[in-house]
């Protein structure tokens, strides 16, 4: 299994590059919000439950994916190196133990790009930070524009590519067809 994990901060096209992909590619696409969603529907933004269930369902879900040789799949995520290193390492783990692959794929673009992008209507319906405040909150906060660590990745700028430009790009230079 080709697992794509695509990251980077808030508004950076993530899921919209990984639509594109999936539709490029047939890759499944399992965004960061199907589980974020889920367990605030119960409990709180900000809370251990978020952070373990989420963790939890994902990794079963990614563990059941590789087990079934499904071709690929596609997965979003802010990425901090304090709060996720240990959860990309389980990743990695995972997909390599069952003959897979993990290509990680950072998008970025400058603060005033994100702001301006951080309020668009279609954030709404997926209850994404929609605030540029909330935005400049978290960019000052955590390292999200940080590669992950100990692997490599194809670094992406979306404020000059658009997002089929991405997709095209990580399908070229991961050899995805």
């Amino acid at each position: 299994m080709n697992f794509v994990f695509i990251y980077g901060p808030p508004a950076v096209g993530k899921l919209t590059i990984a639509k594109e992909l999936s539709k490029l590619t047939g890759y499944k696409l399992f965004h960061n919000h199907l589980t974020v969603d889920l367990v605030t529907s119960i409990f709180p933004f900000d809370s251990d439950q978020l952070r373990r269930l989420s963790g939890k369902f994902r990794l079963e879900i990614f563990e059941e994916a590789a087990k079934a040789h499904i071709e690929g799949l596609i997965f979003t995520m802010v990425y901090g190196p304090e709060a996720d290193g240990e959860f990309i390492e389980k990743v990695v783990n995972i997909v390599e133990g069952n003959k897979g692959k993990v290509l990680f794929v950072r998008l970025f673009a400058d603060i005033q790009t994100l702001k301006k992008r951080v309020t668009e209507e279609s954030r709404k319906s997926f209850n994404k930070t929609t605030s540029p405040e909330v935005l400049q909150e978290v960019v000052d906060n955590f390292k999200v524009f940080e590669a992950v660590q100990n692997h490599e990745s194809l670094s992406l700028d979306t404020s000059t590519l658009t997002p089929i430009e991405s997709a095209k790009e990580i399908i070229q230079h991961y050899r995805l067809t």
